[in-house]
């Protein structure tokens, strides 16, 4: 059953919420971190072996994402020999909220999530296209829709864990100057 999809968040520069959720999305290795915990819940020391780093450096990430809502702490559960273990869950908010300036961090975390795969298991496609306004307007819309609807569908219980990378962005081509000569160089 498909649900239906909440609104898009706009973060606005100057609103102290939208500023700190702006500062948690800024850095890869916090959308690393949600992307870990989209499907299952998982430790801040699952979270630190994972990603190679630190657990105090992780649990400074880790709390950065429970207090701006991307990140949720479920029920404590015991660990290894009976340690207290608090495992997170990505509450799909990042989904929702827009990035000002923030697509140089999604290709720089997208770089860190392929490095190391065979160029097999990547499989890549790039288009130049020419769109006026609206036609643009409803491919973003249509790509975000199609993008939404299988996320409303959920988590395949016998599904592989794919990530999908999109970028749309002016190409900068200029058209080509007919009936003029080239100038010299």
């Amino acid at each position: 059953m498909v649900k239906s999809h909440e609104e898009r968040i706009e973060l606005r520069p100057g609103d102290p919420e939208a500023e700190a959720r702006m500062k948690a999305l800024s850095s890869p290795l916090r959308l690393r971190v949600l992307r870990l915990c989209a499907f299952e819940s998982r430790t801040n020391k699952e979270l630190a072996e994972l990603l190679g780093v630190n657990p105090g450096t992780m649990l400074h990430h880790v709390r950065t994402l429970v207090s701006t809502g991307y990140l949720a702490a479920e029920p404590e559960r015991a660990g290894a020999q009976g340690a207290r273990e608090v495992p997170y869950r990505a509450t799909g908010l990042s989904w929702r909220t827009s990035m000002p300036s923030g697509s140089t961090v999604l290709v720089e975390t997208f770089l860190q999530q392929i490095e190391g795969l065979a160029d097999e298991d990547l499989d890549t496609t790039w288009l130049g296209l020419k769109l006026n306004d609206e036609h643009k307007a409803e491919l973003q819309q249509r790509l975000y829709d199609l993008a939404q609807e299988f996320k409303d569908r959920g988590p395949d219980a016998d599904g592989e864990t794919y990530s999908l990378f999109f970028a749309f962005h002016p190409d900068h081509n200029p058209p080509a100057l007919h009936g003029t000569s080239p100038s010299p160089d």
